[in-house]
């Protein structure tokens, strides 16, 4: 949602790369391409000229600090204050102290309430909590019976006691849902209220019923991410008529310019609360301004990945195969290549977990274009392989690779990629696994890095290293050209080698991570 924005501010602060001061003029200069990078992302106007403001009385202000420069100085200020109109700090959800916590969602029809109640009941129930849903949008046509599928999609408990489809008290629902969640010791309960197509007065009061009903503890309002300016008036006037606690964004994924996403928290005072950025029931999170920030930035976000990760790996297989990429425990074979992928695949779509590492944005387009088929077609030729093939895949001959096609549905020439493609790959991963990336430094933060060779040695390599035949030198020359690696295993394709290198340069490990891996 934000390639717009993110794409704008880095080619602003390229600018700003290699100068050893900042001018009046370069200031000036860098906050009108700001201005028009967060108006062009359908900012609000109000939010961009405090925006802006705040980040030249900074840069004018602030002494730059010694360890950075002024480029980078600038990018710290729009980070802080990107931050700060996101909300600043990350606000968690306040429970009762004597349950049930009551929840109540209000917003627009289409916003997705009821889906977002579907992702709010399972991300609670990850959390400990025994959430109860309840169906008080007894308007729209089955919304009711919509609700009951979320619920059984997300194996909780939904309280529907009127049909809906225009019959029904809804007020008379939500009372009821607290006196049954306290006999059946649920300890939430998630209130789906009705939405209309605008704000209406009809609206306005069945919320403020409701409220008064049940007296929730949270108020979550639910906007569209992708419906611009309107969701900033919508929320104004739900926080007139009804009042909210907090806001839920949803359809993060979506290819709108995002501006709604970076005005509402400022404008209405109310702190954005989760985040759905997908169409799975697991695509919910906390919203974490500080992250948001960062991945706006393009610098990534490895804390939620290493939180995704935490969720999804199997502590005890991960490290088993690390002692085998370390040579303490057998060979790393195909089994362990896919049992790690499809432990990978658990945490979301490829292009998103490879958007969540620093410096990424350099080869966004091809991230994008990760086409998931080609992992599936992956696991289908593991699968056709026996045990002893996937353990030791050194013994597949151009017999064993045509009946592994064969089985697969593919190519030989497909099988004979992946053979030669996890070679490759488990050579880097070996390397990565002590500190160092073939054919590149050691990456910062994880030690590591070539040794150099005496002269001689290197001249005498660099005898040996050219054949007198010109077919082998040409053949050398395209494999060398060739800049297919270990992520084209995982259908990444083919990708620019001097991007990849630069992201890969700029790619450092948080100390939370160094710290796990013990470098």
């Amino acid at each position: 949602m934000f390639d717009t924005l993110q794409d704008r501010l880095a080619a602003t602060f390229k600018n700003l790369r290699g100068k050893g001061r900042l001018t009046e003029a370069d200031i000036d200069a860098t906050a009108r391409e700001i201005r028009v990078a967060l108006l062009e992302a359908d900012v609000n106007l109000a939010v961009v000229k405090d925006f802006v403001a705040a980040v030249k009385q900074r840069a004018r202000e602030t002494e730059l600090s010694g360890a950075l420069n002024p480029g980078q100085q600038v990018i710290k200020i729009v980070n802080d204050e990107l931050v700060e109109i996101l909300g600043g700090e990350t606000r968690l959800l306040r429970f009762a102290k004597r349950p049930p916590t009551v929840i109540m969602l209000a917003g627009l029809q289409g916003a997705g309430k009821t889906t977002l109640a579907g992702k709010l009941a399972l991300w609670l129930k990850s959390e400990g909590r025994s959430p109860l849903l309840v169906a008080c949008d007894l308007q729209r046509p089955n919304a009711v019976n919509q609700l009951q599928v979320v619920g059984q999609r997300a194996g909780v408990q939904v309280f529907a006691p009127e049909p809906g489809n225009g019959t029904g008290d809804p007020v008379a629902v939500a009372k009821a849902s607290i006196a049954e969640a306290e006999r059946r010791l649920f300890d939430v309960v998630i209130v789906d209220t009705a939405g209309r197509l605008g704000v209406d007065a009809e609206l306005m009061q069945q919320a403020a019923d409701i409220r008064d009903a049940v007296s929730p503890d949270e108020i979550l309002f639910v906007v569209d991410a992708m419906i611009g300016q309107d969701a900033v008036n919508t929320a104004n006037a739900f926080a007139e008529g009804v009042g909210f606690d907090g806001v839920v964004l949803t359809k993060l994924d979506g290819d709108a310019r995002g501006g709604a996403a970076l005005s509402i928290a400022r404008v209405t005072g109310s702190p954005i609360m989760f985040a759905s950025n997908g169409e799975q029931l697991k695509d919910f999170d906390v919203f974490h301004p500080d992250r948001m920030a960062s991945r706006i930035l393009g610098m990534g976000d490895m804390l939620t990945l290493i939180e995704q990760a935490e969720k999804t790996f199997d502590a005890e297989s991960s490290a088993k195969a690390a002692a085998k990429l370390t040579g303490q425990g057998g060979e790393f074979g195909l089994a362990d290549f896919l049992q790690q992928m499809q432990m990978v695949r658990k945490m979301g779509p490829l292009s998103k977990i490879f958007g969540m590492l620093p410096g990424m944005g350099e080869i966004k387009d091809q991230i994008n274009n990760i086409d998931e088929r080609d992992v599936d077609r992956i696991e289908a030729i593991i699968h056709s392989m026996t045990p002893a093939e996937r353990d030791n895949p050194k013994i597949i001959d151009g017999s064993r690779r045509a009946r592994i096609a064969k089985g697969s549905g593919v190519e030989v020439s497909e099988v004979n990629g992946l053979v030669n493609r996890f070679f490759e790959a488990r050579k880097m991963m070996t390397s990565m696994a002590s500190g160092k990336m073939p054919g590149m430094p050691g990456l910062p933060g994880m030690g590591g890095g070539p040794k150099k060779q005496p002269a001689k040695q290197q001249k005498k390599k660099g005898s040996r290293g050219v054949s007198g035949n010109p077919a082998k030198r040409n053949a050398v020359a395209v494999r060398a050209a060739d800049p297919d690696d270990a992520a084209a295993a995982f259908g990444a394709g083919t990708m620019d080698q001097a991007a990849l290198e630069k992201a890969m340069a700029d790619f450092q490990l948080p100390p939370e991570l160094r710290g796990r891996l013990g470098k």
